[in-house]
């Protein structure tokens, strides 16, 4: 049976936000810390964005980090796939 979804309501950068979901409680709070901390962060440092900018660059920000993850991942999947082959092969 599939998971059922819930409704979280967050603030992120002040603003209350109601999002869907089937995550723990824990992982959308870990979330939106995270979301909030950078936003704080960006906000920070290019003190002349406004909040729709700030935003974008958030999000430019988490899916480069999510493809260098994707990437680093998949390299080290291949890589375990070959120890196995090579440890299978030496059995």
């Amino acid at each position: 049976m599939a998971e059922q979804k819930r409704r979280f309501k967050v603030v992120i950068d002040g603003k209350t936000y109601i999002i869907i979901g089937n995550a723990s409680d824990a992982h959308i709070q870990a979330v939106t810390q995270l979301v909030n901390d950078e936003l704080t962060q960006i906000k920070s440092l290019a003190t002349t964005l406004d909040d729709e900018q700030a935003a974008v660059l958030l999000a430019i920000n988490t899916v480069s980090d999510q493809l260098r993850l994707q990437t680093k991942l998949e390299r080290l999947e291949k890589e375990n796939e070959q120890l196995k082959q090579q440890l299978a092969a030496q059995n």
